[in-house]
């Protein structure tokens, strides 16, 4: 057979796993019009993914994984170190990249590092979630509004808008049912932005224009129904926030994407109240790829097509080869060949 397959994963088994199939249809229909030769891997388990790339191999050709899995091992580099102990080249972040994102606590003890505005907040675990809900509403008497969400969880599974102390321990209960560490954090009124931050081929970076996301919802929660339902929010592309704000919000974006050590692409989740910087919410390596997703709406505004984007992505990842060097954020552009 020779050349190069296309591995497209996704499925998974968290509570995105939807989300993800919707991902993976996307993108398989997108590739499959462009010169790649895709097969699609729904997966359940990493072991699916495993047989695909040795039947890739058998058949003498190079498997390229596009990994479309969103959260879970999906995103919180399970996946990703298995695909370099394989020596499988695949789109995204590295694996402490993945893990560091996905934890957004971790996250934001690393955007605090590079000196990177995120709002206060504080942790807790289902082991000590009396402790947790004190502090919590020491938080919550400060600023009045706290969001209470799971620590690694996407697609805003199990966030909850609190503006009452009596209101806490229902959130968290919520939180927890998805995850054993929670947080709550400031709630920062204002504007719901995105940034995708695009890597080319040779290593530069590029922040698309700035999504604006504008949820039809009183509370305003751009919340998993409103991202994943069409006619639920209204989208703003490019954001109208004026010259200098503008590019105070993707220079914030681009900083958390290297503060993580990101590679390939990300997009940033940000808050914008219009006094003071752009607040950093989460970095997520694996975004979404479905007809309501913000990175093909980006994109599209900066003149890719969706196949566009997914060919040059493809293509970053074949050219890296199979693994960026683990453990030091500043080894984000060094690569092994495969």
């Amino acid at each position: 057979m020779g050349g190069t397959v296309v591995l497209v994963a996704y499925g998974g088994e968290g509570p995105e796993r939807e989300v993800s199939l919707a991902s993976g249809k996307a993108v398989l229909d997108a590739l499959g019009g462009t010169e790649w030769t895709v097969r699609g891997c729904k997966l359940r388990k990493a072991a699916d993914l495993i047989a695909a790339v040795e039947q890739v191999r058998r058949e003498g050709a190079r498997p390229v994984v596009f990994v479309a899995l969103h959260g879970s091992w999906g995103e919180n580099g399970r996946l990703q170190s298995m695909l370099e102990l394989l020596e499988v080249p695949y789109t995204g972040s590295g694996p402490e990249s993945c893990m560091v994102a996905m934890d957004k606590s971790l996250s934001k003890l690393r955007f605090r590092a590079q000196g990177l505005p995120t709002p206060e907040w504080v942790e807790g675990s289902a082991a000590d979630e009396a402790r947790f809900l004190g502090v919590a509403s020491e938080l919550l008497d400060v600023f009045g509004t706290v969001v209470v969400k799971p620590c690694s969880c996407g697609s805003t599974v199990g966030i909850t808008i609190v503006e009452r102390r009596d209101e806490l321990e229902h959130a968290a209960a919520r939180a927890f049912r998805h995850d054993d560490a929670i947080l709550a954090e400031r709630y920062i009124p204002g504007r719901e932005l995105t940034v995708t931050v695009l890597e080319d081929l040779r290593g530069g970076l590029e922040a698309l224009p700035v999504v604006e996301i504008v949820p039809d919802e009183l509370n305003g929660l751009y919340s998993y129904q409103a991202k994943y339902s069409r006619g639920c929010c209204s989208y703003v592309v490019p954001a109208a926030l004026g010259e200098e704000a503008a590019d105070a919000v993707r220079r914030h974006a681009l900083g958390a994407h290297i503060a993580l050590g990101c590679r390939g692409y990300s997009r940033v989740d940000l808050r914008f109240s219009g006094e003071g910087a752009p607040a950093l919410l989460e970095v997520n390596t694996v975004p979404g790829m479905t007809g309501t997703s913000l990175v093909p709406k980006a994109a599209k505004a900066a003149g890719y097509s969706f196949a566009d984007l997914l060919g040059h992505l493809v293509q970053r990842a074949s050219d890296s080869g199979t693994a960026f060097a683990a453990g030091s954020p500043s080894s984000w552009r060094g690569y092994r060949g495969s």
